[in-house]
């Protein structure tokens, strides 16, 4: 998400200045105009966010690439919260304060919910990835006390060409093989990259942006749904399920991930006025597999 967002930022005439643990992969990658910055102390992060008006933090290493073993859990928790601890207290540390957080979080803050319709004031789950978001949250909330206001974006599964997960779904169609995963029951709530970065950029302004936001589609759908409708949009057949065993077999813990669901609602982002670009899933699906 980092590089569509800093270009849509510098588009928009924002000044963009970008933290990573890796500047010197962001300097190769990031546009020329993006101040990068490699805070490493406490004073650093005050630094990195002196003068800014706004923040968005979108710390954390990718929760799909490697079984959840003890230490890679570890490492997924001390990337965002850590991170996210030490972006907040920066901003309590400066003289004049950014205006608004905006820390992201994810739908799985819901935990395996079947098909119950969830909004914002649903409460959290218990699983691996519900206890995580809970804590990344908690930090995030602290921004509070320092007079930000806050915004906790849910994220789904987002959707974009050339990377994430969309790039993994579509390996097997393109065999002939594709189908759903599991049982095929499970909701699915995903939202395509162009919606991600115009909804960070509206929150950086909207006053009625408060608090968690699903971000998420209004056209959630359950996993054999989405088989079906990437199968039509690819023009392959989508009858092959990949058994639950299998996927515990192949991925651990982490195949619970997509063998339950969520069917999350972004009650929050139309309730502040947002209009989604792309609202029901074949639209999104079109642009991306046939731009």
């Amino acid at each position: 998400m980092g590089r569509p967002l800093c270009s849509a930022l510098l588009r928009a005439g924002h000044e963009v200045r970008l933290t990573t643990r890796d500047a010197e992969g962001a300097r190769r990658t990031a546009p020329s105009a993006v101040d990068v910055v490699h805070p490493g102390s406490p004073e650093g992060w005050a630094d990195a966010v002196r003068g800014c008006d706004a923040v968005i933090n979108l710390a954390g290493e990718s929760i799909a690439d490697g079984r959840w073993t003890p230490g890679r859990k570890s490492a997924l928790q001390r990337s965002r919260v850590a991170t996210t601890r030490s972006l907040v207290d920066a901003c309590g540390a400066v003289e004049e304060r950014p205006s608004v957080f905006i820390s992201a979080s994810a739908v799985g803050y819901y935990g395996s919910r079947g098909g119950e319709m969830l909004d914002e004031t649903a409460p959290p789950g218990d699983d691996f990835l519900a206890r995580l978001c809970v804590a990344w949250e908690q930090e995030a909330s602290r921004a509070t006390g320092f007079g930000m206001r806050l915004v906790v974006p849910r994220l789904g599964v987002v959707l974009a060409a050339g990377g994430g997960a969309l790039e993994r779904m579509v390996v097997p169609f393109q065999m002939f093989v594709g189908g759903p995963v599991g049982s095929g029951d499970q909701w699915l709530s995903w939202v395509h990259r162009q919606d991600v970065v115009a909804l960070l950029l509206d929150a950086l302004t909207n006053e009625r942006m408060v608090g968690p936001v699903n971000l998420v589609a209004p056209d959630a759908r359950t996993m054999s749904d989405f088989s079906r409708a990437l199968g039509a949009a690819m023009r392959r057949p989508s009858w092959i399920p990949v058994p639950s065993f299998v996927m515990r077999l192949a991925l651990g813990e982490m195949a619970e991930m997509l063998l339950t669901g969520q069917r999350a609602v972004p009650a929050a982002a139309e309730a502040a006025g947002y209009r989604f670009l792309y609202r029901s899933l074949g639209d999104a699906l079109a642009e991306i597999l046939h731009r």
